[in-house]
């Protein structure tokens, strides 16, 4: 069963063991490089702020604004005190672009002068907002979709690969910038993952971080199945020796539960070097392969 979500070592080893090659190669890789180090990120250290409280243009096919009902306002957060980090977000306009008023850029700089530090999600900014936005980015978190079908069905927009990779370069030339790629995407079926990775690869990318479509109630794939995980480890795999310099990270976005537990234990063999909310059936096997644990408290891209 590839989607088989059962816990325990059986499961895990018919997971695993179509790939026991690929992943005997990694393991040695691993090994010869000294990366012995998995990083645990918990990111209670940084506050969501939604730009936009729960307004989105584009109610997208996988959220339709249901995440940023769980985040904050900037008031709110200038009201806490000082805060370590916060992830800069909210709901898209017609056009892609997380907006930014004059006042929320104000705000935004007097957190930023606080000393807290700004993961920005900002979408296809126009060259206007960024030239406000790049001064108050610790970093941006950017999307690639693989496909113009993908963008299409999820987001409504008529943009092609093209498209996200002409801004992904632009904004990695203005600030860190790190790819996100959401596996399943498209209603929990691979389309254009591939394509972004042979892209992401072509340009060297040091950082990469990998996601995995949850079914959200309230959304139009809210009775659609996660990906396969045998799909998802395939493309982990794909990702590890494509890019066997970078960092890779398997993100907060991906579904709990069982799937979780077999998900992240795979992930390690695979050679991803951090997991967000790991599930402690992952440490466990992280240890006994011989891998210290690190812990961090922020955003994974911010640690």
């Amino acid at each position: 069963q590839p989607n088989d979500m059962s816990s325990g070592s059986d499961a895990l080893q018919h997971l695993l063991a179509p790939f026991n090659t690929q992943l005997r190669a990694i393991r040695l890789r691993q090994k010869a490089m000294k990366r012995n180090i998995l990083r645990c990120d918990r990111p209670t250290d940084t506050y969501p702020i939604s730009l936009t409280g729960t307004a989105c243009a584009l109610r997208c096919a996988h959220c339709n604004g249901v995440y940023l009902r769980h985040m904050h306002s900037l008031d709110d957060a200038l009201a806490r005190g000082p805060l370590n980090s916060a992830l800069v977000s909210g709901g898209c306009a017609s056009s892609g672009e997380v907006p930014v008023s004059e006042r929320q850029f104000v705000q935004l700089a007097e957190l930023r002068a606080r000393g807290t530090r700004l993961n920005w999600h900002v979408g296809f900014a126009p060259p206007e907002s960024l030239r406000h936005i790049v001064p108050l980015a610790d970093a941006v978190s950017f999307d690639i979709i693989g496909d113009r079908a993908t963008a299409r069905e999820v987001y409504g927009l008529d943009k092609g690969v093209e498209d996200y990779l002409a801004a992904y370069d632009q904004l990695r030339a203005l600030v860190p910038t790190v790819a996100h790629i959401t596996i399943g995407l498209r209603g929990g079926v691979l389309s254009g993952e591939y394509a972004a990775l042979q892209a992401l690869a072509e340009r060297q990318v040091d950082q990469l971080v990998m996601l995995v479509l949850i079914p959200t109630a309230e959304t139009k794939y809210a009775d659609v199945a996660p990906p396969l995980i045998n799909e998802v480890l395939a493309f982990i795999i794909k990702a590890r020796t494509s890019l066997p310099d970078a960092r890779l990270y398997l993100g907060c976005m991906r579904p709990s539960g069982n799937y979780r537990a077999l998900l992240d234990t795979a992930a390690v063999h695979a050679g991803v070097d951090v997991i967000v909310n790991s599930h402690k059936d992952a440490l466990t096997q992280a240890r006994a392969l011989g891998f210290s644990i690190e812990v961090a408290t922020a955003c994974c891209i911010l640690n």
